[in-house]
């Protein structure tokens, strides 16, 4: 939806969501390594797990509905309206332009387009893995550390294939859709949808 929104090439959609894959695996990774370091139980680390993707799906709620909010401005700001014109030899017709200046909306979008990557992979470091410090603690308790890299391979390389699969997916079917009028509304249902995945992962525990 994002890579939609801000007219992302494949390229750059799949590059973000590589980074936000590796960032969501890296952090559990690291949390796990260090539980499993200093001899803590898994009930002692899995917390800072539930901790983590409530701070995630509260950043993805606040997040989606500020952006929405944004794209909602946006686009009203920007729509387009007529003015009447009239030419010397008698003939009529409307000239339509839009309410943004040009030069204010292209310095808006690039500083848009800057940050909103590094929002989205900080979400994702948040988010944890939650069925992988469990797992990754069980080889480390047989002290087979090959079975621990193991683990945590498969595990990351299933996770960030898994993402980039699906947002794949998405990215065709999007650019397949015609949103005709709706398409100056396409950063407010970017951010509506950011808005009711956390919506639903804070309300619905899904």
């Amino acid at each position: 939806a994002m890579g939609k929104a801000r007219d992302w090439s494949w390229r750059k959609t799949a590059l973000v969501t590589l980074l936000c894959g590796i960032g969501h695996v890296a952090s559990s990774v690291v949390i796990g390594l260090a539980g499993i370091a200093l001899g803590a139980a898994v009930g002692r680390v899995t917390p800072i797990e539930t901790y983590r993707g409530e701070v995630a799906a509260w950043l993805l709620l606040v997040f989606g509905l500020l952006y929405m909010v944004w794209g909602l401005r946006r686009a009203m700001a920007g729509e387009s309206h007529a003015h009447g014109h009239a030419h010397d030899d008698g003939s009529v017709h409307d000239h339509a332009h839009g309410h943004l200046a040009a030069a204010h909306a292209h310095v808006h979008e690039r500083s848009q387009a800057n940050i909103t990557p590094w929002v989205l992979f900080t979400i994702f470091v948040f988010g944890p893995c939650e069925p992988l410090i469990p797992i990754l603690m069980y080889p480390a308790a047989a002290d087979s550390w090959w079975g621990l890299a193991l683990v945590t391979a498969t595990f990351s390389l299933a996770t960030i294939s898994t993402m980039l699969a699906v947002v794949a997916l998405g990215y065709k079917g999007l650019s397949l859709v015609g949103l005709g009028r709706l398409d100056r509304y396409t950063h407010a249902l970017a951010g509506g949808s950011i808005f009711l995945c956390g919506a639903a992962i804070v309300f619905l525990g899904l």
